[in-house]
C-alpha cells in the first residue's frame, strides 16, 4: 500500500511539474546585436475603400548611420509590426516606443481600435504620447535620414520636456491619461496636433475629441488659455495682439463650482505674472493706467474663456473635466447622458483676477 501511494505522489508531481513548465513563456532571444528598439509607430489613412492603414518607422535609431524609413499598408497594426521584420534585416522591437502620431484624417474616424491594440501591448508602457499629426510626415521623415539627425529620439525628448513639471507650451498627452479621459462618463479627451512642412514639424494646437473621434481644433490665444485651464498650467508667453500685450512667466490658479442643480457654474481665475511685452510704455506711465489696463487684460480674458467654453458647449464635449465636479461620495456617478444635457445649457459666469509684477526698471 505505501508503494502505490508514494508511486501516486511521484506520478502526481511530475505531472504537476510538466503543466507548470508548459505555461512559462519562451523566452525571446534579445541579444543587442540583432534586435532593433523603434521609437515611433506613424499612422495615416484607414478611409480607403479596403480600410487599410499606412504605418511607418524610422531605423535604426540613435546609432550613426543613414536611417531608412519603413512604411507598409496593411489592415492591422501589428501586420504591419510583422511585415517590417520581414523587409528589415534586424528583429523591430516596441518595447522602447515612446510616440505614436496618427493622422488628423484617421483620427477622426475615431481611435479606440487603434488605442486598445496599443494599450493591450504587454510590451508597450503607458508613457506613451500621442500626437495628431498634418501634412505628408513621411516626406518630412525622408528630410531627416542623415547619420546625426536622430529626428525620432529628438521628438521624444521635446515631448518630455514640456511635460515635465507641466510646462504648459503645448499640450502633451500619454496613452494613460488618454484613456483615462476617453473612459470617463463626463470628460473627453485632448491631443496636440502638429502640422509636417517640408524640413519643419510645428505645433498647432490642440485637438478636441468627442469621445474617440476628433471633432474640433483651437489654435492661437484659445490654445494659450485651454493650458491655463487645464489643471493649471504655467506659460511661458501669453500673447495678446489684440491689445499688443505679451504677459510673460504666467501662472493660473483656477476655481471651478457648479450650482446644487446643474444649471450655472463660476469660474475664478486667478493669473500671476509680468507685462514682457507693450506697444508704447506711455500706457502704463502713472498708476491709474496701470490699473485700466490691467483691467481691460482682465474683460479680454474673462471675455475670451466664455467664448472657449461655448465652443465646448455647443460640440457637446468637455476636455477640461468639468464633468468630474458632479462626483460625491456615497452617490451614484452621473451619465453621460445627464452630463451632456446639462452642460449644454449650463450658464457660465467667469471672473479673472489678474495680479501683476511691478515693472521695477520703468520710471
Amino acid at each position: 500500500m505505501k508503494r502505490f501511494v508514494r508511486a501516486t505522489l511521484v506520478l502526481l508531481s511530475f505531472s504537476l511539474l510538466t503543466f507548470a513548465c508548459s505555461c512559462v513563456p519562451i523566452p525571446e532571444n534579445n541579444i543587442i546585436e540583432e534586435i532593433t528598439p523603434i521609437i515611433f509607430w506613424s499612422v495615416q489613412g484607414g478611409g480607403e475603400e479596403d480600410g487599410k492603414i499606412t504605418i511607418s518607422t524610422l531605423v535604426p535609431p540613435l546609432i550613426k548611420v543613414k536611417k531608412r524609413v519603413l512604411s507598409l499598408k496593411v489592415s492591422l497594426l501589428n501586420e504591419g509590426n510583422k511585415g517590417f521584420n520581414l523587409t528589415y534585416y534586424n528583429e523591430l522591437k516596441a518595447g522602447q516606443i515612446r510616440l505614436l502620431f496618427v493622422d488628423e484624417a484617421y483620427a477622426k474616424r475615431g481611435l479606440t481600435r487603434l488605442i486598445n491594440t496599443v494599450l493591450t501591448d504587454p510590451n508597450i508602457s503607458q508613457r506613451l504620447y500621442l500626437v495628431i499629426t498634418k501634412g505628408n510626415f513621411n516626406q518630412f521623415l525622408a528630410k531627416h535620414l542623415g547619420e546625426t539627425d536622430n529626428i525620432d529620439y529628438y521628438l521624444y525628448r521635446m515631448f518630455k520636456h514640456y511635460e515635465k513639471k507641466k510646462q504648459g507650451e503645448i499640450t502633451v498627452v500619454n496613452l494613460h491619461q488618454f484613456m483615462k479621459m476617453l473612459y470617463s462618463q463626463v470628460s473627453d479627451p485632448q491631443l496636440p496636433v502638429f502640422r509636417a512642412e517640408g524640413e519643419q514639424f510645428l505645433y498647432e494646437g490642440t485637438a478636441f475629441f468627442d469621445r474617440d473621434s476628433m471633432v474640433a481644433e483651437i489654435r492661437g490665444k484659445d490654445d494659450q488659455i485651454n493650458q491655463l485651464l487645464y489643471r493649471d498650467r504655467f506659460v511661458r508667453y501669453l500673447v495678446l495682439p489684440d491689445l499688443a500685450v505679451t504677459l510673460g512667466h504666467i501662472r493660473a490658479h483656477t476655481h471651478k463650482k457648479l450650482t446644487p442643480d446643474l444649471s450655472s457654474m463660476s469660474i475664478e481665475i486667478d493669473v500671476k505674472g509680468r507685462i514682457d511685452e507693450l506697444d508704447s510704455l506711455a500706457r502704463i506711465e502713472d498708476n491709474f493706467q496701470f490699473a485700466a489696463l490691467t483691467q481691460k487684460i482682465e474683460r479680454y480674458l474673462e471675455e475670451n474663456v466664455i467664448r472657449l467654453l461655448s465652443q465646448m458647449q455647443k460640440l457637446q464635449i468637455d476636455p477640461l473635466q468639468i464633468g468630474g465636479l458632479t462626483a460625491k461620495p456615497f452617490s451614484k456617478p452621473i451619465t453621460r447622458d445627464t452630463w451632456d444635457r446639462h452642460w449644454s445649457t449650463m450658464k457660465i459666469n467667469v471672473k479673472v483676477r489678474l495680479h501683476l509684477e511691478p515693472l521695477t526698471k520703468v520710471k
